[in-house]
């Protein structure tokens, strides 16, 4: 005795501690001779502690073995079978009643281990099968056996709920199918032939079934080929009623759900069978405007095919042209605040379905722009929610990322509700109150905690009411637009509303910006009451619409009543639209385009978003030196070029026309040109200055990430000048000349101005800043020859021509060749030392009290991890692999991986992490304005820049985690084969 309760005790202890709610009632079932056997199996245990109600699954297993005539095969499978074990183990942990349903038809427990469970069937083979009911029961139990099965892949994750949803609607309408037969069997002989066709409307018609919802009808009749239409009207009624009957009366298996034919015209009060001439009649003369956006669903699903297409082809076209309608789209916004209104205000917090942020938000928004658009494109009109609203996303009609959160949020929210349905089979909408509900609920979608789904349930309902109230509202934004004039159409505080619900933070201030934007009866004011509606949108899809909002306001008042600029916005979609994105994207663009407010006309433009190569630019740039005598003045035009050209490329990152890598290529080319143009003007001022010739030749070479056209934003222009002096100068004289005309560069780009500098960084000059600004070619060619450290061979990697004397640059590159590509390779004392100035910069440059996780440059995994790693392997093998002998990060992996110095999944490690760390970097300038390689910690500084990098509206932590991830994976690549630990 003393043993056995002891073993019962640490057995209930292990099932209190496996989630069991009352463990001493788990304990004492599994001493039930039914489940003796596998009381002791501890991965079945293990099993159903994992369920979303540990209890309720042992007692639903215990129970169905106590019935079960092959009891032992049932045991055997549930400790042998891992599939057949989860997926009994999933419904009978979570549904009440597809648990009793299968303990009264304990048979059916084989149905879930079939092999080719997982093998839908097609429509045909579920009509065939409910076809062979002969009653109600059998119909009903025929209906469970589907249920179950399709439970069991639902929630066992093997099926989600489009498909879900769309194999409820198979199963609905062969059910309907199967009535109707049976319905037909009883009509006496004397019955009047009739063709009857069964169309589903709502949720039904859309192919997006719930578990337990009414099966919305509508019934069309005709008489056969000279038949007596009344009479047949009368048998199509009789068969419809019996149909219905048969599938909404209780019988000892229950129901399977109700039908309501509500939706038809007249509704309740109307005739509950119509021919389509009658219909077609209704439709055309007193159908209000919700008939019509209910027939969107509009679709066969029993009876006779050939009349149902006949009915779809004569009202389809009345759907379509509902739009046309005088007060069409109040109509549409009455009806939702209708079915709002009918929420329970205990419930409301709660509903699912029908509240503020519900799937009807999400549904009626697709469906007004279904009917609005649809008309002229025929691409918008499925009946299907998620069907239509990706055909929304593609058309244009809403944005990729409103369409991706309103997309999860729908299916989260769909989910959830099946979720609720399936614990009892019963036809709800409301979010349980209860922990231990919320707890078996959170559970049955793969959480830990109650906690976790209802932060998720709301962050999605907050979204989707977001979007409801940007997209439902966007035709009637020309009421906030007019805010200041007679023709307002919403109080201020309404308006101030509206901002919130678009998800600007300073409403007040946006008011102030529409007043000022619109105020008066100009031309100019009346073109932006019709711009703004749209823009408004636009702006709310940005990082920081108030930030987009407030630049418009300045570029309008810039431009003033300039006659391109509002019709370009008006005519022109794109350059509307891409204008949006970039002023609500951050500082750096809009500082730029409002120094040169013109520039908006690269918005109206694609070729105008591609960068332009160096050639015409240093050509821009040496042409415009010669017309000023002063330096400053001779430099402001090659600042301003250069400040044209980083709003081109800004606005085409911005707008997602550059790649990563193209946009440092392109910011190279720029860097490249305005050194040209300095170079240029330098050398002019200081001859006028001396009155006579350099007698030198100068050139300047680009390194670090200029060298290897890896430049950012923000980053300095990385340099080296080597000079060559000409036959019969003196020596001294030609070193001073240089040195003059490298200061004057320094100079003149670093002068205060409008225009954003290019600062000049010499300091990886031989003997850093303690060494002469310029050496001739000589010079370096003795410095290396006795001086150079292991550090100075790596930063020549980067080394490259950039500008002035190409066959000096050419020496150059000749000279440094064999140093940055050793014969040799590198001593493994040369290895050593990279590694140990490496672990030096990692512990000394960080930042005091940085976050490493967070540093782009520094960090673990971070832009220098990867940009040593490949310049390591470039030192040890390039003089045997010709490929390596690139100064891009990138190029030099993949002649790597191609060489077989590097496996292909190392390097993509590497270059996702490099490539997430590079944009990030520019997406801090972008929305701030300024250079950090620091990760910003507050929140809505990190909202804009997860924007700005392509993630959709809330997903600041997938953000994070993503690049956390990308980095983690990079430093274990690193410290593996950099530092070979």
């Amino acid at each position: 005795m003393v043993e056995r309760g002891a073993r019962t005790s640490s057995t209930v202890a292990w099932l209190a501690r496996a989630g069991f709610a009352d463990a001493a009632a788990a304990a004492r079932e599994l001493e039930r001779p039914d489940l003796r056997e596998l009381a002791g199996d501890e991965e079945f245990l293990r099993s159903v502690s994992h369920a979303a109600d540990p209890d309720l699954a042992l007692n639903t297993v215990a129970r169905l073995l106590h019935v079960a005539p092959d009891a032992s095969a049932l045991s055997n499978a549930l400790a042998e079978d891992d599939e057949f074990r989860a997926r009994l183990l999933a419904v009978a942990g979570f549904s009440t009643a597809l648990g009793d349903h299968l303990v009264r038809h304990p048979e059916q427990w084989h149905d879930l281990r079939r092999q080719d469970l997982t093998d839908r069937p097609d429509q045909a083979q579920v009509r065939a099968a409910l076809g062979q009911a002969t009653t109600a029961d059998e119909l009903r139990i025929e209906y469970r056996r589907w249920l179950l099965q399709l439970a069991a892949l639902d929630l066992t994750d093997v099926l989600d709920m489009a498909p879900v949803s769309a194999e409820l609607a198979v199963l609905a309408a062969a059910t309907l199918d199967a009535a109707l037969e049976m319905a037909a069997r009883d009509l006496p002989a004397e019955a009047e032939p009739c063709r009857l066709a069964v169309i589903g409307m709502g949720k039904t018609g859309g192919a997006e079934l719930n578990y337990v919802s009414d099966v919305d009808v509508i019934f069309v009749a005709e008489p056969v080929a000279g038949g007596n239409e009344p009479a047949a009207l009368k048998t199509a009624t009789t068969l419809a009623t019996a149909m219905m009957r048969l599938c909404s009366e209780y019988t000892a298996e229950g129901t399977i759900w109700p039908v309501d034919a509500a939706l038809r015209p007249e509704g309740k009060a109307g005739p509950l069978v119509r021919t389509v001439a009658s219909h077609t009649a209704y439709y055309r003369t007193w159908a209000s405007t919700w008939e019509f956006q209910a027939l969107l669903k509009a679709r066969y699903v029993a009876g006779d095919r050939a009349l149902a297409d006949e009915y779809l082809s004569a009202v389809g076209p009345l759907v379509w042209r509902a739009a046309d309608r005088e007060g069409f789209v109040e109509d549409v916004r009455a009806m939702r605040r209708r079915v709002t209104e009918q929420v329970r205000p205990a419930e409301a917090d709660r509903q699912l379905k029908l509240g503020r942020g519900g799937l009807r938000d999400v549904e009626f928004a697709v469906q007004l722009l279904q009917l609005v658009h649809g008309r002229a494109d025929e691409s918008l009109r499925s009946p299907n929610t998620l069907d239509a609203l990706e055909a929304l996303i593609a058309g244009g009609y809403v944005g990729r990322a409103d369409g991706a959160v309103l997309d999860e949020a729908y299916r989260f929210l769909r989910t959830l509700e099946h979720r609720i349905q399936l614990r009892r089979l019963r036809r709800t909408h409301v979010m349980p109150a209860q922990e231990d509900q919320l707890r078996r609920l959170a559970r049955a979608l793969g959480m830990r905690h109650a906690d976790e789904l209802t932060s998720t349930w709301r962050r999605h309902a907050m979204e989707v009411r977001r979007l409801h109230e940007k997209l439902f509202y966007r035709p009637l934004l020309s009421a906030v637009a007019r805010l200041p004039g007679e023709e307002a159409r919403l109080t201020p505080e309404a308006a101030r509303q509206r901002f919130e619900a678009l998800g600007y933070l300073d409403p007040a201030g946006a008011l102030r910006h529409l007043e000022a934007l619109t105020r008066g009866v100009s031309r100019r004011a009346a073109i932006q009451r019709t711009l703004l509606p749209v823009l408004l949108g636009w702006f709310a899809d940005g990082p920081e619409p108030d930030a987009g909002l407030a630049g418009f306001r300045k570029v309008s008042d810039a431009l003033g009543d300039t006659h391109w600029y509002l019709r370009l916005l008006r005519d022109e979609r794109a350059a509307a639209e891409r204008m949006a994105r970039v002023l609500s994207s951050g500082r750096y663009a809009t500082e730029l385009l409002l120094r040169a407010p013109e520039a908006v006309k690269i918005f109206g433009d694609d070729a105008e978003l591609v960068p332009r190569p160096r050639e015409p630019l240093e050509a821009e740039a040496s042409a415009g030196v010669p017309r000023h005598d002063d330096p400053i003045a001779a430099i402001g035009g090659v600042r301003a070029m250069r400040r044209r050209e980083l709003f081109r490329i800004a606005t085409a990152d911005l707008v997602g026309r550059l790649s990563t890598q193209a946009v440092g290529d392109a910011l190279t080319t720029v860097a490249e040109a305005t050194l040209a143009g300095a170079l240029e003007t330098a050398v002019r001022a200081v001859e006028d200055d001396r009155g006579e010739p350099l007698g030198t030749r100068l050139s300047v070479i680009a390194m670090g990430r200029l060298g290897g056209r890896e430049m950012g934003y923000a980053s300095d222009a990385d340099v080296l000048f080597v000079h060559d002096p000409l036959d019969g100068t003196d020596d001294q004289r030609a070193a001073e000349s240089a040195l003059a005309v490298a200061n004057e560069m320094r100079r003149l780009l670093s002068a205060p101005s409008p225009e954003p500098a290019l600062e000049i960084d010499p300091n990886l000059r031989p003997e850093g800043r303690q060494g002469p600004l310029v050496r001739t070619l000589a010079s370096y060619a003795a410095y290396y020859a006795r001086w150079a450290e292991v550090w100075e061979r790596q930063a020549l990697l980067r080394a490259a021509p950039c500008c002035g004397d190409p066959l000096l640059a050419e020496r150059f590159m000749e000279l440094i060749d064999p140093l940055r590509w050793p014969r040799a390779g590198l001593t493994e004392a040369q290895v050593r030392e990279i590694r140990r100035i490496k672990a030096r910069v990692e512990s000394e440059r960080l930042p005091r009290g940085a976050d490493r996780s967070m540093h782009l440059k520094l960090g673990p995994g971070g832009l220098a991890d990867v940009e040593w790693t490949a310049q390591l392997i470039q030192l040890r093998h390039g003089h045997a692999v010709p490929e390596l002998r690139t100064t891009q990060t990138r190029r030099a992996l993949d002649a790597a991986v191609d060489a077989e110095l590097l496996a292909p999944a190392d390097r993509d490690v590497l270059v996702e992490a490099w490539s997430m760390a590079s944009s990030v970097r520019n997406a801090l300038v972008l929305v701030s304005g300024r250079q950090s390689d620091v990760l910003p910690t507050d929140v809505s500084t990190l909202a804009a820049l997860s924007r700005v990098v392509g993630y959709g509206p809330g997903a600041v932590a997938t953000f994070l985690d993503d690049y956390r991830r990308r980095a983690r994976r990079a430093r274990t690549v690193v410290e593996r084969i950099f530092f070979q630990t």
